[in-house]
């Protein structure tokens, strides 16, 4: 029998400085907690937001700066965006709408920006996101936006057209779909299940490993791993949180087609809710218009943003769904509304379009 290591004095001392430095740090974050409260009190009488994803910004940005190690930054601002989420909380809890169930990537999405204290509200499809964030069940909602794979997520641009909310915010998610089973092993899989996004960006993979089973799209890729986990013969293809959430084997890691596959989540609210950020110098400014059909009218988009120097970042066209051919589209460029040379471009831009409505004004995610 292998016997127990006997504990040398220096571990035993240096065990007990580590256990002293703890106690340190938590009277240290209650500290700032009480400070927290006593600023959400201020807030709650001027009526001011409680969540400031610039100051969040701001914070993290000032203590990485002053880091000096050994601890590398990512770390750093990993654990000061949860503690301040977590005095947040004490504040006012941030409710945040997200697609369910518990393990999709739109949830992972919203702890990183939120942090994992926010309160998360789980909605069957970004219909239910959009309509609870407008309805103001929450104050947050969090939404796929575009894939690196397979482009735009055609429905939430379409529900931006009259939700009366915008886009503060966004997250770059690097997304790896597994492949998810009560068993582990590739035998016997019937039917594999996901969003239809997953489905795609994983095509290549699921044609050469199981090119018999079918393909089910379901709500979100948790949904998948949810079901999987009611039947042996079924899959999903979901995080290796979906995994965890529901108990599941993960048969193959990361079986997306492109290894550098990037999903965009936008942080939509109410602007009674968060007014537009203000300009972080790096930023992105995101709209929607239409124009008359007639020649030329598609590049006379274009003539504005080049006339004032400003680069666009995406353009996206969907049907108007008149039945008259007539087009959506949707521009992201770089650049924020505050700025003189955005500002320029914008207003004439306005000025030829039938339909423009700018959809937020926001910092881009790292």
């Amino acid at each position: 029998m292998s016997q127990t290591p006997i504990q040398s004095d220096a571990l035993g001392e240096l065990r007990v400085q580590i256990d002293a430095l703890d106690k340190q740090l938590l009277s240290l974050l209650n500290q700032r907690a009480h400070v927290a409260e006593q600023v959400g009190e201020i807030k709650r009488a001027e009526g001011s937001p409680f969540f400031r994803p610039d100051r969040v910004a701001q914070v993290i940005d000032k203590i990485t700066q002053a880091n000096p190690g050994p601890l590398k930054n990512p770390h750093v601002a990993a654990i000061w965006r949860e503690i301040m989420s977590a005095c947040l909380a004490l504040e006012a809890p941030q409710r945040v709408a997200v697609l369910g169930p518990q393990g999709t990537f739109c949830e992972q999405a919203a702890i990183e920006f939120f942090g994992s204290a926010a309160n998360l509200i789980y909605c069957a499809n970004f219909d239910e996101v959009f309509h609870a964030t407008a309805a103001g069940t929450a104050q947050y909602g969090v939404v796929g936006m575009e894939n690196s794979t397979e482009g735009v997520v055609a429905r939430s641009l379409d529900l931006f057209l009259r939700s009366p909310v915008h886009v503060v915010g966004e997250v770059s998610l690097l997304v790896r779909h597994n492949l998810l089973r009560q068993t582990n092993s590739l035998d016997g899989i019937e039917v594999v299940m996901a969003h239809p996004q997953a489905l795609a960006q994983c095509q290549v993979w699921l044609s050469q490993h199981l090119p018999n089973a079918e393909r089910r799209a379901v709500s979100s890729n948790a949904e998948g791993a949810r079901l999987a986990a009611t039947h042996p013969a079924w899959a999903g293809l979901a995080s290796e949180r979906a995994a965890s959430q529901f108990a599941l084997h993960i048969v193959h890691h990361a079986i997306q087609d492109e290894a550098y596959n990037r999903t965009r989540f936008a942080i939509i609210t109410l602007p009674q809710t968060l007014a537009t950020p203000p300009a972080s110098g790096k930023d992105c400014t995101s709209l929607v218009v239409s124009v008359p059909n007639r020649p030329g009218a598609v590049h006379d988009l274009l003539v504005p943003l080049k006339n004032n120097g400003v680069s666009m970042t995406r353009f996206e066209s969907r049907p108007a769904k008149s039945g008259q051919w007539e087009y959506y589209f949707y521009i992201d460029i770089q650049g924020h509304v505050s700025q003189p040379h955005v500002a320029a471009a914008l207003q004439e831009l306005q000025g030829l379009c039938a339909f423009y409505k700018v959809l937020g004004s926001y910092p881009v995610s790292e």
